[in-house]
């Protein structure tokens, strides 16, 4: 790790943000202290008299990411990939990556609004907690997850979809979130299953073994029937193509909602590859997506793209089953490849 790189960012996105609350606050800013930054979400119950130690505060969390946006627009105005990699994990990272990659080092900047901190209480000896965020990203409701593994960075973000309210998330007497296990059954879909099960909607769409627990919509059946229209437009022009979605080994992360389900952010990965069969003549076109990687505009014998997606899902409780609804989503073309 690139210590005095990460120091120097990180005093300049101090200086940055000192400079910014002593010149720039006016009386219709929002306030940023950690009760402001919760007002998004259900109101609390009264605080009770004597808050246990926790791995995480508030006011930890909104340092985190007061600093995170201010140091991450610093080092995509000089376009520098290594320091950024610092303040990314999981799939923040490879999406990151891509955003330098495929603008020639000079992705655009972020704008920002005001974050809605969810912090679960996890116990002072955690070796890995984590807290999410809702906060306006370029203008978009958008959900964050930072997490510590040494050092606190960006895991996951998803843009609510056009029409969705925030999530009513649970809070506690103290303002804590609730955090769900893995395994937990108190929900129609457990953490760990999310992924899998989400995948094979997207592969199989509403005739597959997990019709009915995942709604239908645009990154579920939809993208099913896309892939079939795909592999059959591509058999008759001479080529093979499949898109096969699989669950990685990133975090998943769960927030007790009001209602007794949940939310769950995770991501998955799609490998999309297509083969020339009996089309010795034709070219597969490369897509404008993926031309940061490949230069060419066609290849002769194979293309093969990788992505990356996240999405956040509401989940139903146990208690009262009805399908699963994805609410948010990020994703981007992570490499590409082809002879």
């Amino acid at each position: 790790m690139r210590v005095h790189g990460r120091r120097k960012a990180l005093a300049l996105a101090v200086a940055l943000l000192t400079v910014a609350s002593a010149c720039s606050t006016s009386p219709g800013d929002p306030a940023t202290t950690p009760a402001a930054a919760t007002s998004g979400a259900s109101a609390p119950a009264t605080p009770s008299s004597t808050v246990p130690a926790t791995a995480v505060t508030p006011e930890e969390a909104a340092e985190v990411f007061a600093t995170f946006t201010a140091t991450d627009n610093v080092l995509r105005d000089g376009g520098d990939l290594r320091l950024a990699m610092e303040y990314v994990r999981d799939a923040e990272a490879r999406l990151t990556t891509v955003a330098y990659l495929s603008t020639k080092g000079e992705p655009p900047r972020r704008t920002w609004g005001p974050p809605t901190l969810y912090v679960p209480r996890f116990p002072a000896g955690e070796s890995s907690p984590w807290f999410s965020v809702l906060t306006t990203r370029d203008g978009h409701l958008t959900m964050l997850t930072f997490a510590k593994s040494g050092d606190w960075r960006l895991g996951a973000a998803a843009r609510l979809l056009t029409g969705r309210p925030a999530p009513d998330i649970h809070l506690d007497a103290d303002g804590y979130a609730t955090a769900i296990v893995p395994a937990d059954k108190s929900v129609t879909i457990s953490p760990q299953y999310m992924g899998p099960l989400h995948a094979t909607v997207a592969e199989a769409g509403a005739d597959g073994v997990a019709a009915g627990l995942i709604a239908a919509g645009p990154y579920t059946t939809d993208v099913a029937a896309e892939i079939t229209a795909a592999r059959e437009r591509a058999k008759k022009n001479g080529f093979s193509y499949d898109s096969i979605f699989s669950a990685n080994d990133n975090p998943v992360y769960g927030l007790r909602t009001v209602d007794g389900g949940a939310v769950i952010q995770y991501s998955l990965s799609r490998t999309t590859t297509t083969t020339t069969k009996t089309a010795e003549d034709d070219y597969i076109p490369v897509p404008a997506s993926a031309r940061w990687a490949i230069s060419a505009p066609v290849v002769r014998r194979n293309l093969k793209i990788t992505e990356v997606h996240q999405y956040v899902t509401d989940v139903p409780p146990s208690k009262t089953p009805a399908a699963a609804e994805v609410i948010a989503h990020d994703g981007a073309l992570t490499r590409a490849s082809g002879q």
